[in-house]
């Protein structure tokens, strides 16, 4: 394993229903340092795949994750960038690729700038935005019955959310530049596309064997 002190990066990804892997890739290095398979994804398996790491000895500084509830958790104590590309993915699932609101295209396009802007300018462009749409976000659908109601918009509230929420975490390899902390999981995401991309045309092959093959092309590196 490696002496030195590391960037990772970590995720999880699905082949079929049920069957995944998680793996974690140092994209400074291009090496992948572990994988294993999954049948769901938690703060397990990233609490797992911690402590195997830090037991081979590897000195973790930073990571890089995606934003789902829990795993920023597991990796309090170190760095961590959410990666920018799964942020804009969160944005575009509320928002579509065509928001109908005035108000959601002009957030779209404020995430959609995500990663050429650093963090003073998005966060002015976001408390902006924020400040003219604010009372459209409190607006209030109320239900045939008169006595329960719900947000009118929102996807568009938690699109904002999501943004406002993360922003702690979006620009840390900004703020950490001796680092080297990539903005996005990119490095390790072109590995999952790979996989799928096999295991699809494999598709008859049972789970050893289908393991096997994953076990090498993740040994490449």
């Amino acid at each position: 394993m490696l002496a030195q002190p590391i960037v990772i990066g970590i995720d999880c990804s699905f082949f079929g229903q049920g069957y995944g892997i998680i793996l974690v890739r140092c994209p400074v290095l291009k090496k992948n340092l572990y994988w294993k398979e999954i049948t769901t994804e938690n703060k397990t398996v990233y609490e797992e795949a911690r402590r195997y790491l830090e037991a081979a000895g590897l000195d973790i500084r930073a990571v890089v994750i995606d934003a789902k509830h829990g795993i920023k958790e597991v990796f309090s104590d170190l760095v961590v960038q959410i990666c920018q590309y799964h942020q804009k993915q969160i944005v575009r699932r509320y928002l579509t690729s065509r928001p109908k609101t005035v108000a959601g295209q002009e957030l779209k396009l404020i995430a959609d700038d995500l990663t050429e802007l650093d963090e003073r300018l998005f966060t002015q462009l976001l408390d902006e935005w924020h400040e003219k749409w604010q009372e459209l976000l409190k607006e209030r659908t109320l239900a045939q019955d008169s006595k329960h109601w719900w947000y009118t918009h929102r996807r568009l509230r938690s699109a904002y959310r999501s943004l406002k929420t993360n922003l702690l975490h979006l620009f840390s390899y900004q703020k950490y530049p001796e680092l080297f902390i990539p903005n996005t999981n990119n490095s390790l995401e072109g590995y999952f596309s790979k996989l799928k991309r096999l295991l699809n045309n494999h598709s008859g092959l049972k789970r050893r064997r289908r393991y096997k093959l994953i076990e090498t092309i993740l040994n490449s590196s």
